[in-house]
This record gives C-alpha cells, structure tokens and sequence, in this order.
C-alpha cells in the first residue's frame, strides 16, 4: 500500500495519499457546531445591532458583527483499524472526540463535553483504548483514559504539572510513556514557567511511574514506544523562565507615555468607526489583517513563526538544528533527523516528520525524501508506509 500521511496544518486536518495532491477532511461534526452557533447568532442579532454604547455587544466586548467561535482541530491520531484515524476538536467551550474511517468518508462522534478539554488523542492498537491529556484552567494538564468503551474520562495522573503528549506501548494493553514538566509558581500560586520535559512511563495496572529520560538543560518531548523495544523522542535544549533584561526594562519606562497615547488613539478610533463606519486612518487595515492572520503556533510551550521560501529554495526549516529526532535502542541513543517539530513512526521503522514547512519521509534504511511542502505542519501521523 503506498504512503498515507494525515497531518494537522492551521487548525485543519490534511490528508497525503501516495502521489496524490493534499487534501483537507472535513468534519461534518465540526461543520454541523459551526451552524448550529452561526443559526444561534442570527437568532439573536437583535440584542448585539444598535443601541449605542450599552448594545448587547458592547457590554461583552465583541463588535457587532462578531463571528461564532471558530471550530479548531486540536489533534489526530492513528487509529486502530486501516485507514482510520481519532482526532479531538474545540470551539469555544466544547471538546469532542471523533473517529474517522476510510480515510475520511465516515465520521463517528465517540465523546464531546463542555467542562473537560483533551488533546494529543492515542488510541491502543491493538485494545481500542484511549489516552489524551486533559488541560485545565490553572495552567496544568494530566493525563486522560477511556477503557473498555467507558463514556467518560478518567484522569490517571495529577499534580501541578503539564503531563501531555501520551503514547501506547505496543504490546502492552496498560503502558504509556508521556512527557511531563513541572509548572514553577511564585508564592501566591501564580504560573511563572515550566521545568524541563522529561519522558516518562506510567503502568495503568500499578500506578507506577517511572523516568526514562531526565536532563535539567534538555527538553525531552513526544515519545513514541516500538514494540521492539526502541524508544523515539525529540530532544532540544531547555529554554526555562527569561531573565530579566534591564535594558528591555528601560525601553519600557521610555516607551510607557507613547503607549499610552497610542491607547487613547485606539479609543476614540474604535467609536469612530461605531458611529460612522471608518477609521481615523485608513493604514491601520494591513496591521489588523497581519493580526487576524494566523502566521503563528504554539509548540511545547514554543511560539514558532511561518517563514516563507524564496523561488526554487527549500521549504526553511521553522525550528533549530537543535531540535533533534533521536532513537534510543539497547541503550544507545542516534541522531535520526534535525530541526524536527513533530514526526510519527511506524512499527518497520519508517519515520515521517515536519520541520514546520514540509514534509520528509526516512525509510528503514536511512533514505530521506520530502513529501511535500505546506506552511505551519504542526502534527504528523502515518496510517499507512
């Protein structure tokens, strides 16, 4: 069978199927939240059109024609069957769990919930079961499971920690490995940074956790077991809590007054255009299009920018040589590929990766060939080598 890629890029779930051009897969169950708040919002325009300062939109800080929140795919994940795949998605409060089948023309609703937010979705190859992380409002996330077809979600682990990133040992019905930081808070409880990433391995059965890999300069991220025993992993270099810069300081103190007016300037700019539909200045468009444009993403707790290629040069990588894809087997580590934001691995031991703008695929025996080129991949899973 040739190779089938899906991937996640700008919110939206993509597909490669051999030679074929990508394309996007459409949820009908996202489509379906988007017209259901879309109808909900044309309902009750009435309370958001006019009415001056006190209308229903300006007491809530929307504009009048605000749109519904949108629908955003947050992860995907192999499935257990061929051509299937799991993904998680979000729109404002809501979090759902779907299953798509061949290839994306069947779609099943497994979970949705408004008080419990999952992502990086793992299904168990070979029982069926569920692993995610479930991300809080304090900063923190544990992990999640769904066994046997519970209809809920049980979190296994906690404490004031980010537990993400969760992957079924093959082989094993109640393994994972996970990364996992702790979250630093000052004495009134208030977030300051995370640690270092480490990789971690959770029996379900004993509740037993054990380091795999620990560094207090390294980063360890996105594990992925082989039933061979080989451990997969992103290594980078640590980046904990800026210090304080007292120049940036300065330029603060220096800059506070022009601040200021600028946020005068915007006060009356914004009645302006209430009241009679344009702008005090009219270059104000390319700054506010550049904001609503998402060039941008986060990763690991990274912000990673788009950058684009110039005519006839390669796809630029959006992330250091640093950020490494190693193989741990027999106890030895290997360098496999550089400048990796996410990849996948199957069982023979192909790998898939991004590097942010494309694609790269490197077969058993260490040949490396782009896929194809896309802006701002985020996730990477191979259903099919």
């Amino acid at each position: 069978m040739s190779l089938v890629v899906a991937y996640l890029a700008q919110g939206k779930m993509r597909l490669k199927e051999g030679g074929a051009e990508p394309r996007t897969i459409d949820s009908a169950f996202a489509q379906s939240i988007h017209d259901k708040a879309l109808r909900a919002q044309q309902r009750n325009s009435w309370k958001n059109d006019g009415g001056g300062f006190f209308s229903g939109a300006m007491l809530w800080g929307r504009g009048a024609g605000s749109d519904p929140d949108p629908v955003w795919i947050t992860s995907v994940g192999r499935g257990r069957e061929q051509g299937q795949f799991v993904f998680s998605l979000t729109s404002g409060s809501l979090c759902a769990l779907l299953s798509s089948d061949r290839l994306g023309a069947e779609e099943r609703r497994l979970w949705n919930n408004n008080k419990q937010r999952l992502q990086h979705v793992s299904q168990h190859p070979q029982t069926g079961d569920f692993a995610f992380s479930v991300t809080h409002q304090n900063g923190t996330a544990n992990l999640g499971v769904m066994i046997g077809g519970d209809a809920g979600v049980s979190e296994v682990t906690e404490g004031d920690s980010m537990d993400t990133a969760p992957s079924w040992v093959p082989g094993e019905p109640r393994r994972l490995v996970y990364q996992s930081a702790g979250v630093g808070r000052n004495r009134e409880g208030h977030y300051l940074a995370l640690g270092p990433y480490r990789v971690e391995h959770l029996n379900l059965e004993t509740a037993a956790i054990d380091t795999l890999l620990e560094d207090p300069e390294i980063d360890f991220v996105a594990p992925r077991a082989l039933a061979n025993g080989a451990l997969y992993y992103i290594r980078r270099p640590y980046e904990g809590r800026p210090r304080a810069n007292p120049f940036r300081i300065l330029k603060d103190i220096v800059l506070m007054p022009f601040r200021f007016l600028y946020g005068v300037f915007q006060f009356f700019n914004f009645f302006t255009m209430k009241y009679t539909g344009n702008k005090l200045t009219t270059s104000a468009d390319g700054a506010r299009n550049r904001q609503l444009n998402p060039q941008e993403m986060m990763i690991w707790g990274n912000l990673i920018q788009a950058q684009k290629a110039q005519a006839g040069e390669e796809p630029p990588d959006l992330v250091p040589g640093s950020w490494q894809l190693m193989r741990r087997q027999r106890g030895t580590d290997e360098v496999i590929a550089k400048s990796v934001l996410a990849y996948d691995v199957a069982e023979d031991g192909t790998v898939v990766y991004s590097n942010g703008n494309a694609l790269f695929k490197i077969t058993p025996d260490g040949r490396r060939e782009r896929i194809l080129s896309e802006a701002l991949i985020e996730q990477v899973v191979l259903l099919s080598t």
